[in-house]
């Protein structure tokens, strides 16, 4: 039988000196800090903010685990999935452990409070991947800002004109996008704006320019998420 060290890894994410590789073992969470007292047994590694391919390639190389998961925030959470999905490993089950009070990623798919129970023996479900063609995926809440032209999802007409806000949120129907002032909602498999150029917000963190198009879409495959 696999041990707990081949089998789980915890990466914490946030602005702090970052462990470099190779890989020469992990530390236990609790000398981390921050980290729920139910998960300090469980390897960790600790990465920065919204961690990128050199952060958390060489983790799942060298380990190789059953299970990842995720303390941090929600743009941490979609950092570490693209990596999974760039790297054709959609198969690792990945539990989130929110590091902030307010989430859009629990929210949407139902965390409970103690999320740090689950993320060491919760099922992990099949969970509707929604990808950008940006090459991000969206795991919480994604925003457009000031849209003039228009949205669909699917083939349902969300909005046309111009609106302060479009908010789009992943769920078990794909993409969805949430009622508005001039926005209505649908959920749907994809969804396509065209505008004279919106600003685009995911996760939290803004998109460098202004998007004359964007789409959000389901994947050909799930991911793994541990939940309820």
């Amino acid at each position: 039988m696999a041990s707990i060290d081949q089998e789980l890894v915890l990466l914490t994410c946030g602005d702090r000196p970052v462990r470099r590789f190779p890989f020469h073992g992990s530390r236990p969470a609790a000398r981390l800090g921050r980290v729920p007292g139910v998960l300090a047994h469980v390897p960790a590694v600790a990465l920065p903010a919204r961690p990128g391919k050199d952060d958390v390639d060489p983790v799942l190389k060298e380990r190789e685990p059953r299970r990842v998961i995720v303390h941090g925030d929600d743009a941490d959470l979609a950092s570490v999935l693209v990596r999974l999905l760039r790297r054709d490993l959609l198969h690792v089950e990945v539990a989130f452990v929110p590091a902030v009070r307010r989430s859009a990623a629990a929210l949407a798919w139902e965390l409970p409070r103690d999320a740090a129970a689950l993320a060491l023996d919760g099922p992990a479900r099949p969970t509707p991947l929604i990808r950008d063609d940006a090459g991000g995926v969206l795991v919480g809440r994604g925003v457009l800002r000031d849209v003039e032209g228009e949205a669909y999802c699917d083939n349902s007409l969300v909005l046309r004109g111009r609106v302060r806000r479009l908010v789009a949120v992943p769920g078990p129907g794909g993409v969805s996008a949430l009622p508005g002032k001039g926005v209505r909602a649908a959920t749907g498999r994809a969804l396509q704006i065209g505008s004279t150029g919106a600003r685009v917000e995911v996760e939290g963190v803004p998109h460098p320019r202004p998007a004359p198009r964007w789409t959000w879409y389901r994947h050909t495959a799930d991911w793994l998420l541990v939940r309820p």
